[in-house]
């Protein structure tokens, strides 16, 4: 049977006992070549993974081996999720089958307990109702797995929540279509790049800018303000208006 080793089942299976050495360990081990590319490089995910890990009972190394994060989600795949629900106290036992006629994979488990077996078929045609038959990849390659493991992950997902942490298979989840801004921030126009101020309206306008200025009711930076939303001035222009404070 293939179930995952538990922390406390032997073997050599180093657990970090504080964040410090945890973090230390997530770094050893994201500068290794021996664990999945998504994570090497990336301490951070890495020591993410394993406390996902270590909730659901798993290693440092088993749960780097077995979790993947699809679209900013972490999942598992499906074995591992048979596994981890196999090494459950509860686990009562559990059949799959496929009806090449129908072409209908079936996933039957059984939680100690229940009165009944809990069943979940999962189908071509629910397959093609929800837009994945045909997908290119595994669909196209190997469609009778994926409708077993889309069966397997519903079924175990409904009786073993407990064990799984809210955990959903990688072969779901890289179905899953990628997150995108509901309602994304609109790009404000460009302002249209203002004309110069002429030269006639400047020297026509100037004489009651000064008195303005000159009367205290005006600053010559309020000034080079009101005129420069209308039009561009020249430093020759607004070095002219600051001269009449000074």
């Amino acid at each position: 049977m293939n179930v995952i080793a538990r922390p406390n089942g032997g073997g050599f299976a180093l657990q970090p006992n504080s964040m410090s050495e945890a973090m230390e360990m997530a770094q050893m081990l994201a500068s290794s070549q021996m664990v999945p590319q998504a994570y090497q490089q990336k301490p951070q995910d890495t020591l993410v993974a394993m406390m996902m890990g270590a909730e659901l009972g798993l290693n440092p190394i088993q749960a780097l081996q077995n979790i993947a994060v699809i679209n900013g989600k972490p999942a598992i795949y499906g074995d591992a999720l048979l596994a981890l629900v196999q090494s459950h106290s509860a686990f009562g036992g559990h059949e799959e089958s496929f009806d090449d006629a129908s072409m209908a994979a079936t996933c039957t488990v059984w939680r100690k307990g229940d009165a009944k077996p809990h069943t979940v078929t999962f189908s071509q045609a629910d397959a093609e109702r929800a837009k994945l038959w045909g997908k290119a990849g595994p669909w196209q390659t190997y469609p009778k797995r994926m409708l077993m493991w889309r069966a397997r992950g519903y079924a175990l997902r409904d009786k073993f929540a407990d064990a799984l942490g809210g955990l959903i298979t990688v072969e779901e989840a890289q179905d899953i279509p990628t997150e995108r801004e509901i309602n994304p921030a609109q790009q404000q126009p460009a302002r249209p790049a203002l004309e110069h101020y002429p030269v006639d309206s400047f020297n026509a306008n100037f004489p009651k800018w000064r008195d303005a200025i000159e009367a205290g009711k005006r600053t010559p930076e309020q000034i080079i303000n009101m005129v420069s939303s209308k039009a561009e001035l020249s430093e020759e222009q607004k070095q002219q208006i600051l001269e009449v404070a000074a």
